[in-house]
């Protein structure tokens, strides 16, 4: 009886041990889990500064939130070259100027969202960021009837709580290869289709705005590619 006692109390904590090893097991498993959503949650919310690095195609991008007395001699110099771009518009400005937003639509260009009244946005809130980018995004949808998926934070600011707001809501938070830094006065003409010129690779996204130097060296931007046999695409054309 004594053998029969222990084997039994043997057993018995046997069986304990194992169960405590499947808890552990679960737990861990859980753990991973998490930790690989964790991971994949994070992958999607980084920015993207590059598109296919595969093919020989770049993206021009205007940062639109005011220069607004360009944005036709920009459209015209595009269509002249058969060129597709993305513009970036703020919500304010979409408000103010509907009929120049809706001609950029009707001209086949991509529209993407700069927020409505281009903040920093690593100075608010998440909730703040989310409400600049869903003010923007029913503007722009007032004057084109399109709905924005792209991103592109007012001064490049990305900060986890941007990333995580535009995320969020469904957007790719965009940013560039190359910045022609156009806003800037001392800019000259020459300098902007340098910089562009210099920097041009595979997947570039090119950060421009609407200035009358921007303006001037467009067409000399858009014939210097092509002669580098690059082609001219939206931003969501680049990356795929």
């Amino acid at each position: 009886m004594k053998i029969f006692f222990w084997s039994y109390r043997n057993i018995l904590m046997v069986g304990f041990i194992l169960l405590i090893l499947l808890g552990i097991g679960l737990v861990a498993g859980e753990r991973t889990d998490l930790n690989l959503s964790m991971a994949a949650n994070f992958k999607t919310t980084e920015p993207i500064y590059q598109g296919n690095k595969e093919e020989s195609k770049m993206a021009l991008t205007f940062n639109v939130d005011w220069g607004e007395e360009y944005i036709e001699g920009i459209l015209s110099v595009l269509d002249a070259h058969q060129v597709k771009a993305t513009f970036f518009i703020t919500g304010r400005w979409a408000k103010k100027f509907p009929d120049l937003t809706k001609k950029i639509a009707e001209a086949s260009h991509e529209i993407g969202n700069h927020g409505f009244s281009h903040p920093h946005p690593d100075q608010i809130s998440k909730e703040k960021n989310q409400q600049e980018i869903l003010e923007t995004e029913k503007e722009i949808n007032k004057s084109t009837g399109r709905k924005t998926v792209l991103f592109a934070p007012p001064y490049g600011e990305h900060g986890t709580v941007v990333l995580q707001a535009a995320s969020e809501l469904g957007y790719k938070t965009i940013l560039w290869t190359i910045d022609t830094v156009d806003w800037d006065k001392s800019r000259t003409t020459e300098i902007i289709r340098a910089k562009v010129a210099d920097k041009a690779e595979k997947g570039a996204i090119v950060l421009m705005h609407p200035t009358d130097r921007t303006l001037k060296a467009l067409p000399l931007i858009l014939q210097n590619l092509k002669e580098k046999n690059f082609s001219l695409v939206t931003v969501t054309e680049v990356l795929n």
